[in-house]
């Protein structure tokens, strides 16, 4: 599967779960507004926290290790079922902890009791919700990606019908309730789609555990966890700081771009997710791994500048389409978002090979260096410009952290004392 064919059904992907999310959006626009809209950020953060702790931060080292052991592997059963006691144990404890605490973390997001309710059900369904993300790790690591994208299609169209008629019925509490129960839903939709055809068994999650697979795994651990919590905890104490020195209504401007951003760059994410990090985990010579690099800017970024161009330009077509004429103030974030949209990409196509490697040193302390430097950017420019000054805090963070992470991978994998065609750590082929 080529980036550019892995990107095309990604698109396909993409368009879905916009035109979803556009519909979705939009009632929630209409019937909860800015302020309902910073107040489901929050919640949206505290789910990726969350859900990073009970999946046990493995996914990614589960993409990973599928991809490199490959569907015909003696080793991948081991894997599976390894991975799998992992999640359910630890989701089960997280779950455990949400259902304890749930009157707690009302308070906490929402300043309200109100709310416990969605918190109790997050925590019933949350196994479920961690064994799809597992499940499609796995697919998207087998480089399975029709089937990866199908699931994805299918719980487009779900989160479609189900979070709209919650949102209209029961506004925010429904909006609410639909982003905790989404994807546990789809898992069981997931299963008996597999099942069927690709003859999965049960039988493959029976291997025993195995404690070397365990602890490979554990080394991408410490990076999704900090990932996890670096950068939806850096953005829940941006939007409190937003909602205390300007409104809450501020910050739901904030979230709305970057709810724009998010969207449009999805099938950039997307592709880089299925194609670049199995891509990258199996490639060993220097000189492939230079070309693959440089591909993906050839492709990828001219393709994020052309559509940061295009969203610039219909900026008020968009607002009105996608929200309401309440989110006019928005308009003024555009031109700094998107510029900080391309440098984004721009670092990620460089980022992802530390993921990749698992450099996890390097990568840990680039996350937690940049996030601390986008809070406390956002702080001041906040205070100096008002909402806009995040989307300034946004575009300096980001060029500091291309400049950065642009020289340490170059000197970790391109140059240094070992001049040979191989890289860091690895065998040569």
């Amino acid at each position: 599967m080529t980036l550019i064919k892995t990107s095309f059904l990604s698109l396909i992907a993409t368009f879905v779960k916009l035109i979803s999310g556009l519909i979705i959006n939009k009632a929630v626009a209409i019937f909860i507004g800015p302020s309902g809209l910073a107040m489901i950020g929050q919640f949206q953060n505290f789910i990726q926290i969350t859900l990073t702790l009970a999946q046990g931060a493995i996914n990614t080292g589960v993409t990973k290790y599928s991809a490199e052991d490959g569907k015909d592997s003696s080793t991948l059963p081991v894997l599976v079922s390894t991975a799998t006691k992992i999640s359910v144990t630890c989701s089960a404890l997280v779950g455990c902890l949400v259902i304890l605490f749930a009157d707690v973390l009302s308070l906490k997001i929402f300043n309200s009791l109100e709310f416990e309710s969605v918190f109790i059900v997050f925590g019933i369904t949350v196994v479920l919700y961690v064994l799809n993300s597992l499940l499609l790790s796995f697919l998207n690591g087998l480089k399975e990606i029709k089937a990866f994208i199908s699931i994805n299609i299918a719980q487009s169209f779900y989160s479609l019908i189900f979070t709209t008629l919650l949102v209209i019925f029961f506004g925010l509490k429904g909006a609410l309730f639909a982003l905790v129960t989404n994807q546990s839903i789809v898992f069981i939709t997931s299963l008996i789609y597999l099942k069927k055809k690709y003859g999965i068994s049960f039988d493959v999650f029976k291997s025993k555990f195995d404690k070397k697979v365990a602890k490979k795994l554990s080394n991408f651990s410490l990076m999704a966890l900090v990932s996890a919590v670096c950068v939806p905890g850096s953005h829940m104490i941006i939007r409190d700081f937003i909602a205390d020195e300007l409104t809450i209504e501020a910050a739901g401007y904030w979230q709305a771009m970057w709810y724009i951003s998010s969207m449009y760059l999805m099938v950039i994410t997307t592709a880089l997710g299925t194609y670049y990090l199995p891509r990258l985990s199996e490639i060993k010579n220097k000189s492939e791994l230079s070309a693959e690099l440089l591909n993906g800017y050839k492709i990828i970024l001219p393709i994020v500048c052309a559509l940061a161009f295009f969203i610039y330009i219909l900026k008020d077509i968009i607002i009105l389409i996608l929200f309401t004429p309440n989110f006019e103030p928005m308009r003024e974030l555009f031109a700094w978002q998107l510029l900080g949209d391309v440098l984004k990409i721009a670092s990620w196509l460089v980022a992802y090979l530390l993921l990749a490697k698992a450099k996890t040193f390097i990568y840990v302390s680039s996350e937690i260096i940049f996030s601390i430097s986008f809070v406390c950017l956002s702080f001041f420019f906040v205070s100096e410009y008002g909402v806009v000054g995040m989307t300034y805090s946004y575009t300096l963070n980001y060029l500091f952290y291309l400049i950065a992470i642009s020289l340490v991978v170059r000197k970790v994998f391109f140059t240094g004392p070992q001049n040979k065609e191989v890289l860091m750590g690895l065998q040569k082929k």
